[in-house]
């Protein structure tokens, strides 16, 4: 499922009244980025996306939501339906599911191209997460230790320590993860 990025921001950031100035205020984000971003010249990382949405506040899940309010839930999900929460850089988040106030797991289809990493800075948020690779090989750094694991192979951790990912294959590399709370 395809989301407009940039028409997406705008409308939540209607929403909650705020101009692109104050938005990039509260953020920490420049304004010019923001207006890029709106306008669909410019795809923004996933970092940067989660930087101009703590100024809202809102998690990514949120933000990406395709369930409206008083809809009954889903309980099975169509690979086609899953709902993309994000792109650029080589990296696919899937998300199963939507994001609903009060869901206390987040389930991820996820996909890194030959070469894609979640970049220099390492991630870091609330909560534990795990995985299991589907496909390829994906290296995996969580504080000071880094393991390139294969198809079966999996981890799990305290997503407060330092971590990053990246593709150390020729193929792509694809697993299903999980994050409690969700954190997009």
């Amino acid at each position: 499922m395809d989301i407009d990025v940039g028409t997406r921001l705008r409308i939540v950031r209607l929403r909650h009244q705020l101009s692109q100035r104050a938005l990039a205020k509260k953020s920490g984000v420049a304004n010019a980025s923001i207006s890029l971003i709106e306008s669909g010249n410019t795809s923004p990382s996933v970092s940067a996306l989660k930087r101009i949405l703590a100024g809202i506040p809102m998690t990514l899940a949120e933000f990406f939501s395709d369930e409206l309010p008083g809809m009954k839930s889903e309980v099975f999900y169509r690979a086609e339906t899953l709902t993309e929460i994000s792109g650029g850089a080589g990296i696919s988040y899937r998300q199963i599911g939507s994001a609903k106030a009060g869901h206390a797991l987040q389930i991820l289809y996820e996909s890194y191209a030959v070469g894609a990493d979640t970049g220099m800075v390492m991630l870091e948020h609330e909560g534990e997460e795990g995985a299991v690779i589907l496909s390829g090989r994906l290296e995996v750094t969580v504080g000071e230790a880094t393991r390139v694991l294969g198809t079966g192979d999996a981890y799990y951790f305290d997503s407060r320590q330092p971590h990053r990912f990246r593709n150390a294959g020729n193929e792509v590399c694809t697993l299903v993860s999980s994050c409690s709370p969700p954190t997009f």
